[in-house]
């Protein structure tokens, strides 16, 4: 696997990991909130011994890419045009977890994107028809009333709130996430599996809480693109045992995205899903590049 880092445009830095040969088609992987390049990286390996090309980043604000105030969802976008440009990448299929969904969902705004898959992907607040906190963890709503509240209110949370996750160990994950995960997530958190996300979390907020931060209020406002206008495929899966995102949200996104299949599993929950459909999601992706 090789780690670099990028420099953007406006002077940012982004760090980028990579696996496979180069090609110009990648499957481009965005992490969830908080979260890092490292989080995929079990996924990056298996992309390349299929044969793909495969491509993680750190979102502004992140383990080591700098931070961009006040982005939106749409601006994550950008970045990612940059870095396929500095890569030498013009087709991509785009997966994104949890908060990374939306990001994910932005891609289908670059000439480059094929197809789009979102994995409990949020949907977007402030839509009518989507009650966005029903069925989260009462952690969450706390989190997101704060971001609801404004800049003042979510830094105020982040203060007294994210050093847990900063610091967490795989054996404390499980309690540090609280309600946020039932079942099927605890049973799907073995100590070994525990310990790597634990490590995603301590190196996504290694300097600071600020991307998290940013994503929060990211969430809150317009996504800065039409969902209704999404013309790539979009596949979309989602467990109804996830308390971290709803299957609401992934319905929603169904009813929202013309070329959208909800792949709605029983049984699984926000970390689980990944686990057990990691070999479908992977093999899926691969078979959007090669059409």
């Amino acid at each position: 696997m090789k780690k670099i880092m990028l420099t953007l445009s406006d002077g940012r830095s982004v760090a980028v990991h990579t696996e496979g040969e180069s090609s110009a088609n990648a499957v481009l992987f965005h992490h969830g909130t908080p979260g890092c390049a490292q989080t995929w990286d079990d996924w990056l390996p298996e992309v390349a011994r299929l044969g793909g090309y495969a491509i993680s980043y750190s979102r502004p604000g992140y383990g080591n890419s700098s931070r961009h105030s006040g982005r939106t969802v749409l601006d994550n976008a950008q970045d990612i045009a940059e870095i396929l440009e500095q890569l030498n990448v013009q087709k991509i299929i785009s997966i994104g977890w949890s908060g990374g969904g939306p990001h994910a969902l932005a891609d289908s705004t670059l000439k480059a994107s094929v197809a789009v898959i979102s994995l409990a992907g949020v949907g977007e607040y402030g839509a009518t028809d989507l009650d966005f906190l029903a069925g989260m963890g009462e952690e969450n709503h706390v989190e997101f009333g704060a971001a609801i509240e404004g800049p003042a209110a979510i830094q105020a949370w982040m203060e007294a709130n994210s050093g847990g996750t900063a610091k967490v160990t795989g054996s404390e994950l499980i309690e540090e996430l609280g309600g946020l995960i039932g079942d099927a997530d605890k049973a799907s958190l073995t100590p070994e599996v525990a310990e790597t996300i634990a490590g995603e979390f301590r190196a996504a907020l290694e300097h600071s809480y600020l991307g998290w931060m940013d994503d929060d209020l990211a969430f809150v406002e317009p996504w800065g693109f039409d969902i209704t206008k999404i013309t790539q495929p979009v596949s979309i899966w989602q467990g109804d045992q996830d308390f971290m995102v709803p299957h609401s949200h992934g319905y929603w996104l169904q009813n929202h995205i013309p070329n959208a299949k909800l792949n709605f599993v029983p049984g699984e929950g926000h970390i689980s899903l990944g686990i057990n459909k990691r070999a479908e999601i992977i093999a899926s992706a691969l078979d959007y590049l090669s059409d």
